[in-house]
């Protein structure tokens, strides 16, 4: 079993990351609420008059844990679980294995089939809840869409070129970023559509954009080399980064908030802190452009993927290279980790997918075939199935462990720019270069 401390990291989804000492004493416990993925339990508790939330971060959780050593161990590293909960935290977990026990077999279905737009799609991002779902488009609007009809609920129109990338809030989900060929991000209300704030400072198109899991930041990446991070109350820019010497393609945050990485067409990642904006750490090591980059959900370690056709894995503490992850004959058009940070999934080119152990470095499974290239791979939320795009047309569902294709998902009539699960793992959207989007149930 791991050390405590592990198995306890503690982020607040109001401030940044809590490091609690003696002042633990002052806090006041309010609920603990579930969370299935990744597993672990949100602690809602009150400190000098103000709420906040944290969570216990159960990454290693299995069915065979032994719950009542586990909450022990809970209770000596959290200050906020007495003795007096422990009976409801241990009913908790054992919710939590029953969720990991499950096993589905579940055959997706066509739903439905949306023609979004007038123009060609270019991304589309679901809400957590999964109740909806926005598309971005060349025709300069974001769309807002009720999974469950398929209706339209909203169209964000404000921008003077294409919408290219967009964002919720989650875990909030109550607003929307859109980011644009027209060198500006907008900010939205999911529920009235109505514009926030427009962030205008970028001298080229921006390309990518994320909020920070607090909802008090919103990153934007440029064409014009440049990331900035802004305000969302107040519309104001925090902070310009600047340090890449080409586009920046490519950004997300850390669990905390407190770390941002850039990845660019300078064949560098960088991570910033974002209460500075200053560097912390340059990764450099390709040959080619850096086209994504992310922490694993403890924010222990990042993987870049690159055109030079490798993933590589680093300590995000110290910088260092853990480990080049090779075997494809082609460039990695994407690459993930799945929630718990355990496995790493990669995408080529080459029309293959590979699973590797984040732990060994080594190649699990490979995934063939697709008959064109794979441009998109995601696991569902439980970790035991694979989605993948390709331009031959077709999505297929995988089995994570043996590479086993489970099913292909059959109908678009170009290739496949992105899929994506729900946070359920029930649901699945595909998005294609024929202009519509599919709901498959």
């Amino acid at each position: 079993m791991r050390p405590a401390s592990r198995y306890c990291l503690a982020v607040s989804m109001a401030t940044n990351l809590l490091r609690e000492g003696s002042g633990s004493r002052k806090m006041k416990l309010k609920s603990l609420l579930l969370r299935y993925y990744p597993p672990g339990i949100m602690l809602e508790y009150e400190k000098s008059g103000e709420l906040k939330t944290k969570s216990i971060d159960l990454l290693d959780l299995s069915p065979s844990t032994d719950v009542s050593a586990l909450v022990e161990e809970i209770q000596r590293a959290e200050p906020l679980i007495t003795a007096s909960r422990s009976h409801q935290v241990k009913l908790l977990i054992q919710r939590l294995q029953d969720k990991l026990r499950q096993h589905s077999d579940h055959k997706f279905e066509l739903f439905k089939v949306l023609r979004a737009h007038i123009l060609p799609l270019t991304k589309f991002t679901l809400h957590k809840q999964s109740f909806i779902f926005i598309t971005g488009s060349y025709d300069r609007t974001c769309k807002v869409w009720d999974t469950a009809s398929g209706g339209e609920l909203l169209t964000l129109d404000g921008h003077r070129n294409v919408v290219y990338a967009i964002a919720f809030n989650n875990p909030y989900g109550d607003k929307i970023a859109t980011g644009s060929f027209d060198k500006t991000c907008k900010l939205w209300s999911v529920e009235t559509g109505k514009c926030y704030h427009t962030f205008r400072g970028h001298t080229a198109e921006i390309v990518c954009l994320s909020f920070n899991p607090q909802s008090t930041l919103v990153a934007t990446g440029s064409m014009d080399t440049m990331a900035k991070l802004w305000d969302i109350q107040n519309g104001e820019e925090v902070f310009t980064l600047t340090g890449h010497s080409a586009e920046i393609i490519s950004l997300s945050f850390n669990t905390s908030g407190d770390r941002i990485i850039t990845g660019s067409f300078d064949h560098t990642a960088v991570v910033w802190d974002t209460a500075t904006g200053r560097i912390r750490h340059t990764y450099l090591a390709y040959f080619k452009a850096i086209f994504q980059c992310l922490f694993n959900w403890d924010c222990s370690m990042i993987l870049t993927g690159s055109m030079d056709k490798t993933c590589m894995l680093w300590d995000a503490t110290s910088g260092k290279c853990m480990a080049t992850l090779t075997g494809h004959d082609d460039e990695i058009l994407d690459c993930c980790f799945d929630y718990t940070g355990k496995l790493i999934a990669t995408a080529s080119a080459d029309g293959t997918a590979r699973v590797f152990s984040a732990a060994t470095r080594k190649c699990i499974t490979k995934l063939e075939g697709h008959e064109g290239e794979i441009s998109k791979i995601s696991f569902n939320p439980q970790g035991n199935r694979l989605l993948t795009g390709s331009s031959d047309k077709t999505a297929r569902i995988w089995d994570a462990q043996t590479g086993q294709c489970l099913q292909v998902l059959r109908g678009h009539t170009d290739e496949i720019f992105s899929c994506a699960f729900n946070y359920k793992g029930n649901i699945i959207i595909t998005g294609s270069k024929d202009n519509t989007c599919r709901i498959w149930h």
